[in-house]
């Protein structure tokens, strides 16, 4: 192969997707700039019906980011100050950040190499050896969903709330179950790169339970029940109506392009026996919505910068687990205390998957791979 390739694959083409849609965006965009009505509305109310429809829940309120809808919803849960949250050290700083936003403390735990997700055959014994934990927060890794039913279990015996975040999952399912309708609240992001991305950041909340979803939308808006009356402290968090006008009706056709892309891959790497794993569904994860396409390697910093040369885009998620980042060093975690999340921080890389790839990308995507490893 050329040591430098003509060819340009992205790893997420957001100019080609908006292309396809931007004479509707502009008009919506105009639309709601020639109303002045910018913050929640009809708009929003419009969007929160469709995700939470969606999503099978009863209740969706949207929020200013996905950062901002898992704080939201340990906020509605009472977390409080010192009390410990469960969750995954190998996700994106989001996760672990809402926890110590609320003043809780995380609670890290391992996961599976071939989902990403936690491993709940180690979720007994840490929430045994940790009985301060007052809510667990499953993260829906790069399109796939936890193994929820004994993650809940656990939890339900416990009476510990499960915050599900679903950022990168959005329309993901689990044993025929929506991401977001299995915890007591589901988090989401509409930041640009995800699946349903917005012009900018964006968050939902989804929840079956009435008085959370009452109190969701309160504390979304300082804590305000009715004008200049204030129930609870809360934030700034709305959701704008220019991120909500547009992008929902063609999420479903993005996902399957996405989910077509992935199924080629694994195709295409099997038949060149291309020395990698890819990503490839547990049982339990009756819909992969394939937010990222990861395989695992080795020589992942070699290959990665190998593709750069062929015009191929590609990212490492995540470099460095969260309890190994300087910000958390005080939880007194050490290198080797979780060794599947490390080890997928050396060995993992996200391939393009996007819905604007064709058949022709991604045969030269596997290619140039198996050249590597030649």
């Amino acid at each position: 192969m050329n040591t430098m390739s003509e060819k340009q694959i992205p790893l997420l083409d957001l100019q080609a997707q908006h292309a396809q849609i931007r004479e509707e965006v502009l008009a919506e965009i105009v639309r709601v700039v020639d109303s002045q009505k910018f913050i929640l509305g009809e708009d929003v109310k419009k969007l929160e019906a469709e995700i939470a429809s969606y999503s099978g829940t009863k209740y969706a309120i949207g929020c200013a980011s996905g950062s901002d809808a898992l704080m939201l919803a340990l906020m509605a849960l009472d977390v409080h100050p010192g009390d410990e949250v469960l969750t995954t050290p190998y996700t994106f700083f989001a996760t672990a950040g809402a926890i110590s936003r609320v003043g809780a403390i995380p609670v890290f735990m391992d996961v599976e190499e071939d989902t990403f997700n936690l491993d709940v055959s180690l979720m007994e014994g840490v929430l045994t050896a940790h009985p301060k934990v007052r809510a667990i927060i499953p993260v829906h890794l790069f399109g796939g969903c936890a193994d929820m039913d004994p993650i809940m279990k656990m939890a339900n015996e416990r009476g510990i709330p499960v915050v599900e975040d679903a950022a990168q999952s959005i329309g993901s399912e689990y044993m025929g179950r929506r991401a977001g309708s299995i915890g007591k609240i589901g988090a989401f992001s509409f930041f640009p790169s995800k699946n349903l991305g917005a012009y900018g950041d964006g968050g939902i909340m989804t929840t079956d339970d009435a008085v959370l979803a009452e109190r969701l939308t309160a504390l979304r808006v300082h804590g305000r029940t009715g004008k200049y009356f204030h129930q609870w402290i809360g934030v700034n968090s709305r959701l704008d109506a220019l991120q909500a006008a547009v992008q929902f009706r063609y999420l479903d056709g993005w996902t399957a392009g996405r989910d077509r892309n992935a199924g080629h891959y694994r195709t295409q790497i099997a038949k060149l026996a291309i020395p990698v794993i890819p990503a490839k569904p547990a049982v339990y994860q009756t819909r992969h919505v394939y937010n990222q396409f990861a395989i695992r390697c080795q020589q992942r910093d070699g290959l990665q910068a190998h593709l750069k040369k062929q015009g191929i885009g590609s990212e490492v998620y995540y470099p460095l687990p969260l309890h190994l980042q300087p910000c958390y060093a005080d939880l007194g975690y050490e290198k080797g205390d979780f060794p599947v999340s490390e080890k997928l921080a050396a060995e993992s890389l996200a391939l393009p998957v996007h819905s604007g790839l064709t058949v022709e990308d991604i045969d030269y995507i596997c290619e140039s791979v198996r050249a590597f490893y030649a």
